[in-house]
């Protein structure tokens, strides 16, 4: 403790987080806004299934599914995987640039993880290197490797939920813009 009786700045524990307290004003918008929301919810609802039904029938586009024993899906977001082998080898990069420049709002979702590069840094702290042995670093930092989530964090579109609060010709003319990037992807990748 520093003079005092109290922890110096250098003792203190550091923590990450916020508080992140709602005002008044902002209570009241949002309980304005919630006069809203089930029919909302029921409008993104109809419209991502009918999206869906669409888009299935495109090659390389794999909508995400609904689990057994799900009722409801929220659609704060509209995600489906995009295979570019389907589409001419055309990287996910120019295939978001084409969705959007046929006015179709888009982007690529998260990042993948460098798992790699933080569990090695990590772990290569001394106080790990106390603690653990090399051969439990190792399987701990193998263990750690997320190939599947890498893969949909390299493949996913999203499309944001005001997309489905249109009426159902929105969701005919999202997937007329992804018919016409896949018939034309064989272009889009040269240039």
């Amino acid at each position: 403790m520093a003079s005092g009786g109290t922890a110096s700045a250098a003792e203190k524990p550091f923590k990450l987080g916020g508080k992140h307290c709602m005002t008044e004003f902002q209570g009241a918008l949002l309980m304005a806004q919630m006069t809203r929301i089930e029919q909302q919810s029921r409008t993104r609802e109809e419209n991502a299934q009918y999206l869906t039904g669409l888009l299935k029938e495109i090659p390389g586009i794999q909508p995400s599914t609904m689990y057994a024993g799900c009722t409801r899906n929220n659609y704060h977001l509209y995600m489906l995987r995009y295979q570019a082998e389907q589409f001419a080898n055309l990287p996910r990069t120019k295939f978001l640039e084409a969705l959007n420049a046929e006015g179709i709002p888009s982007f690529g979702g998260y990042a993948t993880t460098d798992w790699a590069k933080f569990t090695t840094e990590a772990l290569s702290l001394r106080g790990y290197q106390r603690v653990y042995s090399k051969e439990m670093i190792a399987e701990w930092n193998k263990r750690c490797r997320i190939p599947e989530n890498d893969r949909l964090c390299r493949e996913a579109v999203w499309l944001t939920q005001p997309m489905l609060l249109g009426p159902r010709s929105d969701m005919d003319e999202i997937a007329a813009a992804i018919r016409k990037i896949h018939a034309h992807a064989g272009e889009l990748a040269k240039a």
